[in-house]
């Protein structure tokens, strides 16, 4: 289960604060790919991080009590100095992993080729995200958080992605941002728009798509 209790967010300076989360309380249901919706601005990675653990609520708590990723792409957890390889072996021994499947999976779809076995800190930014997208998908988790990765590097290496993604659907749960609606629709059973601070959840796509709409609108106007 992963449920977020009374979380709060708040970024700014003195008079110019901006409450992105606002008093949120949700629990995501278990093995249903849930897609986050949200104008720019209106929190949809903070939130992210804040389920991953890698960020801190300003109140309120994330209750976890299921295996989760980290979010897609996301490489600040990793060491720079350290390898490729050095990396995803001790990650797999965090996890209590087998750090040589671990490893031979990142191998395989990260295709990095030797920079596996350069430090981090050599690799670009699209390498990195390639990198910990890997390491992640190579672990077994019971949530997968994944910030518009599906959408990332080139058509080959997003296609390869979208297979696995497929795959993990079938035993695990997904808790997807993204501004697409076709990656929504194609990837999830149901989806939440997150506007004004509040997340409001929809078991049906086309209802959450009306409310999105609404907001853009909205926003357009403004």
């Amino acid at each position: 289960m992963i449920s977020l209790q009374h979380v709060s967010k708040t970024y700014g300076v003195g008079a110019q604060q901006h409450r992105v989360l606002d008093d949120i309380s949700f629990s995501f249901p278990y093995l249903k790919s849930v897609g986050i919706l949200g104008a720019n601005g209106a929190g949809k990675s903070t939130l992210i991080r804040i389920i991953g653990g890698a960020e801190k609520p300003d109140t309120g708590r994330v209750v976890r009590t299921s295996r989760l990723s980290w979010p897609m792409g996301f490489a600040g957890g990793f060491q720079r100095t350290m390898t490729g390889r050095e990396n995803a072996r001790f990650v797999a021994r965090i996890y209590g992993a087998d750090f040589r499947s671990v490893e031979s999976k990142a191998i395989e779809f990260s295709e990095l080729g030797h920079y596996f076995d350069r430090p981090l800190g050599s690799y670009s930014a699209g390498m990195r995200a390639r990198f910990a997208m890997a390491v992640s998908y190579a672990l077994d988790f019971d949530y997968y958080l994944i910030d518009e990765a599906l959408e990332t590097g080139d058509a080959r290496l997003r296609e390869k992605f979208r297979q696995i993604f497929k795959e993990r659907r079938q035993t695990s749960s997904v808790i997807l941002v993204s501004h697409n609606e076709q990656t929504i629709r194609r990837n999830c059973d149901c989806a939440a728009v997150l506007t004004g601070g509040k997340l409001h959840y929809f078991d049906d796509i086309d209802d959450a798509f009306l409310l999105y709409r609404r907001v853009l609108l909205g926003s357009a106007a403004a």
